[in-house]
C-alpha cells in the first residue's frame, strides 16, 4: 500500500537525520510537520515517495501557495522535500531527484485554481426542492442562485453578500456589482443565472425574510445578512456533488478561465471580474493555455511521438 511504503520512506529519512546528522530535535519536528503533508498530498493521487515526479512537486507548492502561504514558509517546505530526495538519491532508492531545476518560490507566479466544465456542472446540476419545509426549499433556491451567480458573473464572495435586492436588473439580464474600493460594474448574466434568481425572487427570498425588510439580495433565516463564512461553506457543500472541495474563489476562477478558453478578450474578462489592473487578467491566459497543452498532449497522435 502507499501509505505503508509512504511511511516507511519518510521513518528511515528522520532516522537518518536523528542519528547520523545529529540533527536537533526541532529540526526533526519541523521536517516532520512538513514532509508528512507532502506524503498526505501524495497519498490522494495514489503516488509513493520514491515514484513521485517533477510535475508532483510543483503541483504541491502551487497548492501551497493557493492555501495563501507566503514565499517563506513554502520555500522551506521545499528545502525539507529537496533533503528527503538528496536522501534517497544518494541512498540509491530512486534514479532521477524530481525536485531538481524546481523555481525558487520567489520566482512563482500563482495561477489560481479553478473547476473543469463537468465539475461546474455536477454543482450546478438541477435537483428536486426538498419536501420537508417552505423555509428548505426556500434555502434550496437561495443556494442555486448564489452558486449561478458565483460561476455566471464571476463576483466575489463579499460582492454576494453585499448585493442588494435593488441592484438586480433581471429584465435587462445583468447585476450591478459593488466591488473593491466600492467601484460599481455592470455584470451580465446567462439564462440559467437569470431563471434561477427569478424562482428565488418568486418563491424563496419572501419566506426567508419574514416580512422583515431589507434591501439586500440574499437573506439568512429570519431575514438575517449572510456572512462570508456562511457563504463558504455553503459553495464546499454544493461542490460535493462534483467531487472536488471547491470555494466562492474557485468559481469566480473558473468564469475567466472557461470565457478566456473559448475565446473571450481579456478587456471584457477584465471589466466582468473588476480588474483594476489587465496584468491581473492576464494570469488566465497562463491558466488556459496550460489546459490547452495537457488536452493537445493527451488526444493529439503525434504529441508523445518519438521521431
Amino acid at each position: 500500500m502507499a501509505s505503508d511504503a509512504n511511511a516507511w520512506t519518510l521513518s528511515a529519512f528522520l532516522d537518518y537525520l536523528r542519528v547520523e546528522r545529529g540533527s536537533a530535535k526541532l529540526t526533526i519536528a519541523a521536517y516532520t510537520s512538513d514532509l508528512a503533508q507532502f506524503v498526505e498530498f501524495l497519498e490522494q493521487r495514489h503516488q509513493v515517495l520514491s515514484g513521485a515526479r517533477r510535475e508532483d512537486v510543483r503541483e504541491y507548492i502551487q497548492e501551497l501557495f493557493s492555501r495563501q502561504l507566503d514565499g517563506r514558509s513554502v520555500g522551506r517546505k521545499l528545502s525539507a522535500i529537496r533533503q528527503l530526495y538528496r536522501h534517497l538519491l544518494l541512498d540509491g532508492k530512486i534514479d532521477k531527484d524530481p525536485t531538481l531545476n524546481i523555481d525558487l518560490p520567489k520566482q512563482w507566479k500563482v495561477l489560481p485554481k479553478a473547476l473543469s466544465r463537468a465539475e461546474v456542472g455536477a454543482m450546478l446540476a438541477e435537483t428536486p426542492l426538498p419536501n420537508d419545509s417552505p423555509r428548505s426549499q426556500a434555502l434550496a433556491l437561495r443556494n442555486r442562485a448564489m452558486l449561478e451567480l458565483l460561476y455566471a458573473g464571476g463576483v466575489r464572495v463579499s460582492e454576494v453578500a453585499d448585493a442588494r435586492l435593488e441592484d438586480l436588473k433581471l429584465e435587462m439580464g445583468y447585476i450591478l456589482v459593488r466591488g473593491k474600493g466600492d467601484k460599481e460594474r455592470i455584470v451580465p448574466l446567462g439564462v440559467p443565472a437569470q431563471q434561477a434568481l427569478q424562482r428565488y425572487l418568486k418563491s424563496g427570498r419572501e419566506a426567508l425574510a419574514k416580512k422583515r425588510g431589507s434591501p439586500l439580495l440574499f437573506l439568512g433565516t429570519g431575514g438575517r445578512r449572510l456572512t462570508r463564512q456562511r457563504v463558504w461553506q455553503l459553495v464546499g457543500k454544493a461542490s460535493l456533488a462534483s467531487g472536488r472541495h471547491a470555494s466562492p474563489h474557485m468559481l469566480r476562477h473558473s468564469c475567466a478561465t472557461h470565457m478566456v478558453e473559448n475565446g473571450a478578450d481579456l478587456r471584457t474578462v477584465q471589466t466582468i471580474l473588476g480588474h483594476s489592473d489587465i496584468s491581473t487578467t492576464q494570469i488566465y491566459t497562463h491558466v488556459a493555455l496550460d489546459r490547452l497543452k495537457s488536452v493537445y498532449a493527451k488526444h493529439h497522435p503525434r504529441a508523445k511521438a518519438k521521431i
